[in-house]
């Protein structure tokens, strides 16, 4: 990776560190483990922790863990080879002896590509559920384990009643479990039962994270949203398609943002809680595309393409996240507009 894009995210998690120092000292001199490791949420963790070492003396020890690490170390090579890193190539389903320094667990392993779980449907519910029984487990036997974040996702809350603007922790909509579709949000449903047990009867303490929709650095354009896929037809020079209702609406968090947030439910995060994380503001797929437009010198058409006779009714899903800039004082440093030129201008200088 170019020297100028490292110190572009450099500038971003410097920004985001805000003024959180004093509450993260608690991870200082501590070793951390985060599984799935090497996916969006992973790298931006490591670039995290990567400013509070270099420039904060934090002293934290890295564990990241994945079943493949090739690409981690072509993509990331200024990651992968500092020394507070430490890789571990292992299939979260097999996970069993963890090393036994590990204060703090991030479980962020498995993908929310929802072009995989069509794929297989049974092998995203097996890692999800398999994935989380083993690394519970192995946290039995960790004696200097302080906590566990479980990170679930937002599709847990299925179905919400459409008169309601932005979705409580404690809102749970409907799921349609007779279908293929519903792998990956009874997956992470399981998931979180599991965590509760492991809280309940073993005493782990763990905090349950929902993460909603995030942009930046680090997250491919070829995966299958529409955000992505925006900021790649633009810079490819059009059209801009969107597939479905216009009047969909989403936000989002930038990744230096998120990783942040994710580092205070860490230090701060009760055992028991559960925490939205994801952006303020409101964004239909309409006003996406046309933000989009605007950072780009050249026109660009913008296409709309519904896969029925009539358009399906739009989906609204953007968090309350109330709860934790109520009780661990996080707030939103990069706004969509900034967010979204920011990563648009990271991928210009790739591209």
């Amino acid at each position: 990776m170019k020297q100028e894009l490292i110190n572009l995210l450099k500038v971003d998690c410097q920004k985001s560190l805000h003024d959180y120092k004093d509450s993260l000292g608690v991870l200082q001199n501590k070793s951390i483990l985060v599984t799935g490791g090497t996916g969006f949420m992973g790298k931006w963790i490591a670039e995290s922790v990567l400013l509070l070492n270099q420039e904060h003396s934090f002293n934290i020890k890295l564990y990241i863990l994945a079943r493949n690490l090739l690409d981690y170390k072509e993509e990331v090579p200024h990651l992968a080879k500092q020394s507070f890193i430490t890789l571990i190539e292992q299939d979260v389903r097999n996970v069993s002896n963890l090393p036994e320094d590990i204060n703090y667990v991030i479980h962020a392993a498995g993908s929310p590509d929802n072009r995989k779980h069509a794929t297989n449907p049974l092998k995203t519910i097996d890692t999800i559920y398999k994935g989380t029984h083993a690394v519970l487990d192995a946290c039995l036997r960790l004696s200097a384990l302080n906590k566990v974040v479980h990170i679930s996702s937002n599709s847990v809350y299925g179905h919400i009643a459409d008169h309601v603007d932005k979705i409580k922790e404690t809102q749970m909509g409907a799921l349609d479990c007779n279908s293929v579709n519903a792998a990956y949000s009874e997956g992470k449903r399981l998931s979180e039962t599991v965590c509760a047990i492991y809280r309940n009867q073993q005493k782990l303490p763990i905090v349950i994270v929902r993460p909603f929709a995030f942009i930046g650095p680090y997250q491919g354009l070829e995966k299958p949203w529409a955000i992505n896929n925006f900021i790649r037809d633009g810079i490819l020079g059009g059209p801009i398609r969107i597939l479905g209702n216009e009047e969909t609406v989403r936000s989002y968090l930038y990744g230096s943002d998120m990783a942040f947030w994710l580092l205070k439910v860490l230090a701060g995060g009760k055992s028991g809680a559960t925490y939205n994380i994801g952006g303020d503001e409101s964004v239909s797929l309409k006003s996406l595309a046309a933000k989009v437009t605007s950072n780009f010198s050249q026109k660009i058409d913008v296409l709309v393409r519904y896969s029925k006779q009539y358009p399906p009714h739009p989906s609204v899903s953007i968090p309350d996240t109330r709860t934790i800039k109520t009780e661990l004082k996080v707030s939103q440093v990069f706004d969509f507009e900034a967010s979204l030129k920011k990563t648009i201008d990271w991928y210009k200088k790739i591209y």
